[in-house]
C-alpha cells in the first residue's frame, strides 16, 4: 500500500497535481493501512506516463485537440482497482470464491467502464470508455493480504474529457468490496474514485452500480455527462417503498417503531407503536418491509437474534468491527444462559447480600458467584467460540474492575464524588442552575396533586456557608437534577411492575468556594393516593447512622431516576434516534458528488446498524432495557414523552443546550460567545472546545462552497434532504416553529456543526463512560426495588437490622446486574476499526477538492491541540472535579482513544 501510495503521489507532482496530496499528513491514518496490501500486475509501479510513448504522445496532446480539427487520437489508459479481502472466510464463501476465479477466465467477470463529464454530439449521451474487464482475479484468488491491487486498461479517444463516473458490472457469484478506484493516463492526472461499498452480482442485482470521482459539485454545477447518473442513483437509492427489503439491498425509508413488541410469542409483548400518532410521537427509523405478525396488522414482524436485521448494505459492520461486537456480545451470553441457570439458582443467590458479592463479578466471575461452577457452560447448548474464550479468560462471565473503583474502592459513597459525577459523569447534561425556589410542577394538578415542593429553605439553610437561599440562587450558587414531571406520571404503573420501586426525584446542589457541588437534599415524590396522603418526602445528609443509610438509598434512588433519563433521552433518543432520519434522508436526496453530503459522510458509519441491533435487543419489549431499568416496559413510552415534551433540535447545539439550562450566559466577549457560571464543568469546558472546532471547520467548508445565500436556497438536494428530515423524518413534530430555516450560510452551518456535534462529541460524552461508571452497580444503579421505608413500614425492622443488606437488596438482583453490565461493556467499547474525530477514511483523497483537503488537515491538527489542552487540564490541581486522589480524570471527550473500554475517544459517528 505505502509503495503504490508513493507511485500515485509521484505521478500527481509529475502532472503538475497540487502539492497537498505529498504535504505531511496531519491525520492518523486508519490502522487498518497496516495491513500488507498485494503487488500489482507487472507493470503498474511504472510510471504511466512511460506505458508506452504512443500514450505519453496521445495524453500530452489531449489538451490541444479540442482546438484543432485534427482527428481524435486513442491513448490508453489504467484503472487500479482496491479491493478488500474478508479477514475471515466461512467454507461456502471460500468455494464459491474458487468458483467465480475458473469462471473469471470464461467471461463471467468484473467489468468496469468510464463516464466522460461531457456529452457526445452524436448520441446526447454521456461519452463512455470501452468496457474493460479487471484482470489477474483468478492469479490472486489466494492472496491473504487484507487489499489487493487490481486494473484494468482502456483505449480512449482524446477528446473523451475528463472520466466522472465508474460503472462497474459484477458478473461473479458473489459480492465482493470496492474501497477506491484510481484512473491514470490523463493529462490532469489520476482521477480518484473513492467507492467503500459493496458490489453485488449481477445475478441478484442485474443493474450496473455507478461510482463517482471525488470531485464535489452542487446539483446546478453537475457536468452534462453526469447528471442523469446522478439522479438515477437517487431514484435507486430511494426504492418505491414497497416490499421486504433483502440484506443485499441499498434502499433507504422511512417507518414508524411498530417492531418492538412481539404480540404473537405472548399478549404481555406487545407494545404500541412508537412514532406517527399524536399520543407516541417519535422519530421515524429505516424501513425493513417485514410482513406483519400474525396477531396485530399494524406490528411489524420480529426477527430475533442472531438473524440480521435489515439496513442497506454498506450501513453494516465491517469485519473488524462485527468481530469486536460479537466478541463483547459473548459476555453477553447471559440472554441465553439465564433460562438454564434459573433453575440451578436458589433464591438465596439471587440478591447481592454482601459488598463482596459485587465485588466477585471482578474476581470470580458470575457463575462462581452463583455457586455454580464454570463447566456448567458444557452442560448448555453453547457455540464451541464460547469454550474458547472461556478457556483463554478464565471465566467467561467475569468483569474487568470499572475505572470508578480502580482509584478508590469507596469514593461512590461521598457525596462529592455523586456530584461531581453530575457534572463530569456519564450524564453531565441533566444539571440545571437553580432559579426558582422550591421548584413548581408544571403537571396538571388534577391529576398528579399539588405542584407545590416539599423542599423548604430550612431544609438546605444550614449547607448554604451562612447564604439565604434568595442569595444563593442570585449569586449561581444552587443547582438541580429535576426528574419530577419526567417520572411521575409514569409512577404508578412502573410501582405496579414486579420488582420495581421508583421516586420522582429532585435534587439540589451548593456550589462551593472550590467551585465543586455538594448535594444538600434530595426529593422523592410518589403519585397522592389521596387528598391526605403524604407522597412528597425530603431527605437532607445524613447526621447519624440511621440518616446515613436513608441519605444512600435516596442518591440511590436518584442514580437509577438518572440512568433512565440518560439513556432513554440524553443517549438514545438524541444522540441515536434523532439522527437516523439525518441519515436517511441524506442518502436519499443528496447525491455522493453532493459537498454536504462528502462533510457529513463519515459522521453517519454504522449509525443505522447499531440503531437495528438497538430494536432488535435494547429498546424491544422484554429487552435490556425493559429488564435492566426503572421504567419496565414503559421504557419506550417515556422515550416517547421526552420526544413530545422536551425535544428541541435547536435546543441540541452546545451553547443554546448550556444557556438553557442555566449553566452557562451569553457573553459575546468570550471566546465561544459565553460564559460558564462556574469554570470547573469538565464536560461543558471540553465540550466547547470541540464544538468550536467543529463549527470553524464548517464554516470554512459552507463558505467556500455556497459564497452566497441564493446557492443555499436553489439548492435542490440540499432542500430536499433537509425538508425530508424534518417533514417525513420528525414528522410528529414537523408543525414546531422553532426548525432553523435553510436560507442562509449561518443556518446551514449551524445545522451541519449540531448534526456533527450529535453523532460525534455529544454521543461519546454520553456513552463510553457507561461501563466505567456504572460497570459497578452500586455507583449507578439502572433501577431500585425498594423503597426507603417510614417507621410505620413492616420493613423497617430489618432495615434498622441489617441496612447493608436492605441497601444491597434495593440494587438490581444479581442477574439484571450483569445483564446490564455486559451490554453497557459492549457499548463502552471501542472497536479497532473506530475513525476519531478529525480522522477519514482515505484522508487524503475523500474529496478532489485541495483547499478542502487542507482545511480538514487543519480541523485535524486541532483536535490533536485540544486533546494536549484537555490533558493540561486533568493535570490541573486547581480543578477538583477532574484532579485530585482518586478522581478520575474527565476524558471523555480526549479525542483519540486506543480500542477497547477506555473511558475516551470522540468517534466521528454513533456506532455503538
Amino acid at each position: 500500500m505505502a509503495s503504490s501510495s508513493r507511485v500515485l503521489l509521484r505521478n500527481s507532482l509529475k502532472q503538475n497535481q497540487s502539492p497537498f496530496l505529498v504535504s505531511p499528513v496531519l491525520v492518523r491514518l486508519r490502522k487498518a493501512v497496516k495491513f500488507p496490501v498485494a503487488a500489482l500486475s507487472e507493470d503498474l509501479l511504472r510510471d504511466p506516463s512511460s506505458s508506452s510513448s504512443s500514450s505519453s504522445s496521445s495524453s500530452s496532446s489531449s489538451t490541444s485537440s479540442s482546438s484543432t480539427t485534427s482527428k481524435p487520437v486513442k491513448f490508453r489508459v489504467r484503472a487500479v482497482v482496491t479491493v478488500r479481502n474478508k479477514i475471515k472466510e466461512g467454507f461456502k464463501e471460500t468455494l464459491v470464491k474458487h468458483f467465480d476465479a475458473l469462471t473469471d477466465n470464461i467471461g463471467q467477470n468484473i467489468v468496469l467502464e468510464l463516464i466522460s463529464t461531457e456529452i457526445d454530439p452524436k448520441t446526447k449521451a454521456a461519452k463512455k470508455s470501452n468496457e474493460a474487464v479487471l484482470k489477474d482475479w483468478s492469479k490472486k484468488i489466494n492472496v491473504k493480504a487484507e487489499r489487493v491491487n487490481y486494473t484494468a486498461e482502456y483505449m480512449v479517444d482524446s477528446n473523451f474529457g475528463e472520466p466522472g463516473a465508474i460503472t462497474v458490472s459484477n458478473k461473479h457469484q458473489q459480492e465482493f468490496f470496492l474501497e477506491c478506484i484510481t484512473i491514470e493516463g490523463f493529462a490532469t492526472g489520476p482521477v480518484h474514485f473513492p467507492c467503500n461499498s459493496w458490489v453485488q452480482a449481477r445475478k441478484d442485482h442485474p443493474g450496473k452500480r455507478i461510482f463517482f470521482s471525488n470531485k464535489p459539485y452542487l446539483p446546478g454545477d453537475t457536468p452534462a455527462g453526469l447528471r442523469f447518473l446522478r439522479e438515477k442513483e437517487l431514484r435507486n437509492l430511494r426504492g418505491d417503498g414497497k416490499g421486504v427489503r433483502n440484506l443485499s439491498d441499498r434502499i433507504y425509508d422511512f417507518d414508524t417503531y411498530n417492531d418492538l413488541g412481539n404480540p404473537d410469542r405472548a399478549p404481555e409483548f406487545a407494545r404500541p407503536t412508537i412514532g406517527g400518532s399524536e399520543q407516541y410521537p417519535y422519530p421515524r427509523r429505516c424501513r425493513t418491509g417485514r410482513l406483519p405478525s400474525d396477531t396485530d396488522m399494524f406490528a411489524e414482524s420480529r426477527l430475533e437474534k442472531p438473524n440480521p436485521m435489515y439496513v442497506p448494505r454498506d450501513e453494516r459492520f465491517e469485519e473488524s468491527k462485527q468481530n469486536t461486537f460479537s466478541v463483547k456480545r459473548l459476555k453477553a451470553v447471559l440472554h441465553n444462559l439465564i433460562p438454564g441457570l434459573k433453575a440451578s439458582i436458589s433464591a438465596d443467590n439471587q440478591d447481592f447480600n454482601d459488598f463482596s458479592d459485587v465485588d466477585g463479578l471482578y474476581s470470580k466471575g458470575l457463575l462462581i458467584q452463583l455457586g455454580l461452577q464454570d463447566d456448567v457452560l458444557k452442560k448448555l447448548p453453547l457455540p464451541n467460540v464460547v469454550s474458547k474464550i472461556q478457556e483463554s479468560s478464565q471465566g467467561l462471565l467475569k468483569y474487568d474492575t470499572p475505572k470508578i473503583i480502580s482509584k478508590d474502592k469507596f469514593a461512590w459513597l461521598r457525596d462529592d464524588e455523586f456530584a461531581r459525577q453530575a457534572i463530569a459523569g456519564v450524564n453531565p447534561i441533566g444539571i440545571e442552575r437553580l432559579q426558582v425556589f422550591p421548584p413548581v410542577s408544571k403537571l396538571d394538578p388534577q391529576i398528579y396533586g399539588p405542584q407545590e415542593s416539599a423542599l423548604k429553605e430550612e431544609h438546605i439553610l444550614n449547607q448554604l456557608n451562612g447564604m439565604t437561599v434568595q442569595q444563593a440562587i442570585d449569586e449561581n450558587k444552587l443547582f438541580i437534577i429535576d426528574y419530577h414531571d419526567v417520572y411521575l406520571p409514569f409512577l404508578e404503573r412502573i410501582n405496579a411492575l414486579d420488582g420495581r420501586k421508583a421516586y420522582a426525584t429532585r435534587t439540589i446542589f451548593f456550589l462551593t468556594p472550590l467551585d465543586t457541588l455538594k448535594p444538600v437534599a434530595i426529593e422523592l415524590s410518589l403519585p397522592p393516593a389521596g387528598p391526605s396522603s403524604r407522597s412528597k418526602r425530603v431527605v437532607t445528609p445524613a447526621i447519624d447512622a440511621t440518616t446515613n443509610w436513608m441519605w444512600q438509598l435516596a442518591k440511590a434512588h436518584v442514580c437509577a431516576n438518572d440512568a433512565g433519563v440518560h439513556q432513554l433521552y440524553n443517549h438514545w433518543l438524541r444522540t441515536h434516534a434523532c439522527m437516523e432520519p439525518f441519515i436517511l434522508a441524506a442518502h436519499r436526496q443528496m447525491s455522493a458528488m453532493h459537498p454536504i453530503f462528502k462533510l457529513l459522510d463519515p459522521h453517519m458509519r454504522y449509525t443505522l446498524e447499531i440503531n437495528a441491533l438497538a430494536r432488535q435487543s435494547l429498546i424491544n419489549a422484554d429487552g435490556i432495557i425493559e429488564n435492566c431499568f426503572t421504567p419496565g416496559r414503559y421504557a419506550m413510552e417515556i422515550s416517547s414523552a421526552f420526544y413530545k415534551n422536551y425535544w428541541r433540535f435547536d435546543m441540541d447545539t452546545l451553547p443554546a443546550d448550556l444557556i438553557r439550562r442555566g449553566m452557562a450566559e451569553p457573553d459575546p466577549s468570550q471566546p465561544h460567545g459565553l460564559k460558564l457560571v462556574f469554570e470547573d464543568y469538565p464536560y461543558a469546558a471540553d465540550g466547547l472546545l470541540i464544538w468550536s472546532a467543529i463549527e470553524n471547520w464548517v464554516r470554512t467548508y459552507v463558505n467556500h462552497y455556497y459564497p452566497h445565500s441564493s446557492l443555499i436556497i436553489n439548492d435542490k438536494e440540499l432542500q430536499a434532504w433537509y425538508s425530508e428530515s424534518i417533514n417525513v423524518g420528525h414528522a410528529d413534530r414537523s408543525h414546531e416553529s422553532w426548525w432553523p430555516t435553510l436560507n442562509n450560510s449561518e443556518n446551514l452551518v449551524t445545522v451541519l456543526t449540531t448534526l456533527i456535534w450529535l453523532a460525534s462529541a455529544q454521543h461519546a460524552a454520553l456513552n463510553f463512560g457507561q461501563y466505567p461508571y456504572g460497570g459497578y452497580v452500586p455507583n449507578r444503579p439502572p433501577l431500585m426495588r425498594r423503597l426507603i421505608p417510614d417507621e410505620s413500614d413492616p420493613e423497617y425492622a430489618s432495615f434498622i437490622a441489617d441496612p447493608q443488606k436492605y441497601f444491597l437488596n434495593a440494587l438490581p438482583s444479581l442477574l439484571q446486574a450483569s445483564k446490564y453490565m455486559a451490554v453497557v461493556d459492549t457499548l463502552s467499547t471501542h472497536s479497532p476499526d473506530e475513525e476519531y474525530l478529525g480522522e477519514r477514511q482515505q484522508p487524503s483523497i475523500w474529496s478532489g477538492d485541495a483547499e478542502i483537503v487542507e482545511a480538514f488537515y487543519e480541523f485535524s491538527a486541532e483536535m490533536r491541540r485540544i486533546e494536549k489542552v484537555i490533558d493540561g487540564r486533568n493535570r490541573d490541581k486547581k480543578l477538583r472535579n477532574r484532579c485530585g486522589a482518586g478522581v478520575l480524570p474527565y476524558e471523555l471527550l480526549a479525542p483519540s482513544s486506543e480500542p477497547g473500554v477506555t473511558c475516551r475517544g470522540v468517534p466521528n459517528s454513533v456506532s455503538t
